[in-house]
């Protein structure tokens, strides 16, 4: 597997390519396919961990948003439940934040 440096690497050697307007049609297509399928992976995991805050949010009839808050001032106490659903909750932002990196460019 490629290090962090070899792929920024890479990605910096596809820039210069499409800059000199030399990025051939299977690199367009390649890339298109890539984007699209890291969408797919983002939305699978973000339905998968929202299923996960739907289940706490109703034993304890309270949205994420609202419980993590609290919980982050100390409000709540460190149940386990409580230090998961923020684990989860925390893992949510974190897709729906990469999904929106991903929408925003696969649509420019």
């Amino acid at each position: 597997m490629a290090t962090k440096n070899q792929i920024l690497e890479q990605l910096k050697i596809l820039e210069s390519l499409y800059n000199r307007g030399e990025v051939s049609e299977v690199l367009e297509l390649s890339l298109s396919k890539i984007i699209a399928h890291e969408i797919a992976i983002a939305k699978q995991q973000a339905a998968e961990i929202e299923t996960d805050l739907q289940q706490f949010e109703i034993e304890y009839q309270m949205p994420s948003p609202e419980f993590y808050q609290r919980f982050r001032a100390g409000e709540l106490g460190d149940d386990i439940d409580f230090v998961e659903w923020s684990s989860f909750y925390q893992m949510s932002c974190s897709v729906r934040e990469r999904l929106q990196i991903l929408l925003s460019n696969s649509q420019a």
